[in-house]
């Protein structure tokens, strides 16, 4: 063997170990969290910090444990009394146990949405349109500890829920602004 052929060798076993070693070290910050999976069995959880991982046999999933806020939008639901109205609201929540949200679902904040979403109208239904609008901040509340219920199993934690708009057919609204000129007119006709 040549000298040239030698430091060849010696460059590519270097450029070899480089890569192996850049793909075996990740570096995890305070807010995240890696879920490990060696040959498809999961380690749990590693970090924050320097991770050292197996290249080949270790694969793994980053998961964001800050607080997130997701928009549900605009779901129609029927009031007890047949009255069709939309509704859009934010969620807050975050990752409590980051193993638990990868291995559970497939994708745990489409799943989240679609339990808050679901619960929503199974919330509303339970009401008449005039109990809704009159206490919006109690059905907040109550989808708030239903939705936390549920979504537990999948390692999450629901911090708050807000019932953003309202939005109610048009003759809904028509019909409300006459009932409510109407008792104007009315304590105006007392006084």
């Amino acid at each position: 063997m040549d000298f040239t052929t030698l430091i060849c060798a010696a460059g590519g076993i270097f450029v070899v170990l480089v890569v192996f070693l850049a793909s075996a070290i990740r570096i995890v910050p305070e807010y995240q969290r890696l879920v490990v999976f060696r040959f498809g069995r999961c380690l749990g959880t590693k970090g924050p910090g320097i991770v050292i991982l197996i290249p080949i046999a270790d694969q793994a999933k980053m998961v964001d444990l800050r607080e997130q806020i997701r928009e549900v939008p605009h779901q129609t639901s029927i009031t007890k009394d047949n009255a069709p109205i939309s509704i859009d609201f934010l969620w807050y929540y975050k990752v409590l146990d980051p193993a638990q949200s990868v291995l559970q679902v497939g994708n745990f904040e489409l799943s989240a949405a679609g339990i808050a979403a679901t619960t929503l109208r199974a919330v509303i239904g339970g009401r008449e349109l005039d109990q809704f609008l009159a206490d919006k901040d109690t059905v907040a509340k109550e989808l708030e500890v239903i939705v936390r219920q549920r979504v537990a199993a999948l390692g999450l934690e629901v911090i708050s829920v807000g019932i953003r708009d309202v939005i109610l057919p048009g003759d809904m609204k028509d019909l409300m602004n006459k009932v409510t000129e109407a008792k104007k007119a009315a304590e105006l006709n007392r006084s």
